[in-house]
């Protein structure tokens, strides 16, 4: 089979590596055209126009026409090179994506020239939507998730770097991936059991992505089931609450990311026993203890402390909990209108003064009342203010209620 015509740069009538335009509508390749230029020509080598402009402009629609074509032509491939072979710095400027997933996908190859690869489609991805979608369209998406769940898991943080940068093409790509390849993945032993291994050694930056993949698994209907799978392993939770206790500038974004995946994680009601098992209760009362009320991830612990305790304490089948009073009182006055987070507080303070006798008391040592004023003189949302009298008008009634005075 021969190469299509138009798929053949003029000057070298070999397979187009990275075609450009000229102002005359005549597409060269980049290398072959530049060495006419600086040799002193001045016009198109096809139809010998002279050029007012000497500008060279990507060809993206030939250049992914091609590496589709490629794709059902592998043989035809110029630049794929046999196994241990390592490009020079200009052949690998020219290299195309079929290239660098052949790259990636071999065992033969370096990590090193593996995370140059992955710096290329790191870059790819920011440059442009069409870029993600032909990364995609190429099958990078499924590739990119075995080179994180490799095994086997004693190697799996042999390269940091490779692990980072594949993690970081992943979260670029999620939002448009076809997730069936997500959920193929997850549900293989071998592949959970390298998620928990990544979770608990990882560094805080995988740590972090890794949340966000969870909390994208969680939220996409198409990665639901998988997410119950994810969501019912004792290890994975086990070490989603390690990850929330852990302190400090390096890990603080990564356990404010693993409150996101805990709470996509228990908005699948299947989730949450589980969850309230392996202690994330605990874990996001802490959580809560040590960070400021004004972060948007509070919300999200608060959102999630209710969903997992709402139902106990209205069944009146729910202990003290350590801290936890005193966490919800302080989360009350919440000077952002748009944060939630103080609805979640002042509904599950509700609900426990309405069904725990001792709730009563804890909640007005915490300081309750001047919290709930508070609120209602800020600017948050009518709705968290109704419900901050309506807190009041309760608290008034048990005070009438006890024999005690204050």
């Amino acid at each position: 089979m021969s190469i299509p015509h138009l798929f053949r740069c003029p000057i070298s009538l070999d397979l187009f590596t990275d075609p450009v335009t000229l102002c005359t509508g005549q597409t060269y390749d980049r290398h072959s055209i530049e060495k006419w230029l600086q040799a002193g020509n001045r016009t198109c080598p096809v139809t010998m126009q002279p050029l007012y402009d000497t500008s060279l402009v990507p060809n993206h629609n030939l250049r992914h026409l091609i590496e589709q074509w490629l794709i059902t032509n592998p043989d035809m491939n110029p630049r794929v090179k046999p196994s241990g072979f390592k490009p020079s710095p200009t052949t690998d400027m020219e290299m195309s994506l079929t290239t660098i997933k052949c790259i990636l996908e071999s065992e033969s190859f370096v990590a090193d020239l593996k995370v140059d690869m992955l710096r290329k489609v790191r870059d790819l991805s920011i440059e442009s939507d069409v870029n993600q979608a032909c990364l995609i369209q190429l099958g990078f998406f499924p590739l990119l998730l075995e080179l994180i769940f490799q095994s086997p898991m004693n190697s799996i943080i042999s390269n940091l770097e490779l692990l980072e940068l594949s993690l970081d093409c992943v979260q670029m790509l999620s939002p448009s991936s076809d997730f069936a390849s997500l959920n193929k993945i997850l549900t293989n032993d071998l592949k959970l059991g390298s998620l928990v291994h990544l979770l608990s050694q990882g560094n805080a930056k995988i740590k972090t992505s890794l949340c966000c993949l969870l909390k994208t698994t969680a939220l996409s209907e198409p990665t639901q089931e998988v997410a119950v799978i994810i969501g019912q392993s004792p290890h994975v939770m086990r070490s989603l609450v390690v990850i929330l206790g852990n302190n400090g500038d390096d890990h603080e974004l990564a356990s404010d990311a693993c409150v996101q995946a805990i709470n996509g994680l228990c908005s699948l009601e299947a989730n949450r026993q589980n969850a309230i098992n392996q202690g994330v209760v605990h874990g996001l009362i802490n959580y809560l203890s040590r960070n400021s009320t004004k972060k948007s991830e509070s919300s999200k612990a608060l959102e999630t402390l209710e969903c997992l305790l709402g139902p106990e304490i209205e069944k009146n089948n729910f202990a003290k909990i350590n801290k936890l009073t005193g966490v919800l009182v302080k989360h009350i006055f919440e000077v952002s209108s748009e944060n939630e987070g103080s609805e979640y507080a002042v509904s599950m303070l509700q609900t426990m003064v309405c069904n725990l006798e001792w709730a009563y008391d804890e909640a007005i040592g915490a300081g309750v009342v001047t919290q709930l004023l508070l609120l209602i003189q800020s600017l948050s949302s009518a709705r968290a203010k109704t419900m901050a009298r309506n807190l009041l008008k309760l608290l008034r009634l048990k005070y009438k209620g006890c024999d005690k005075k204050p």
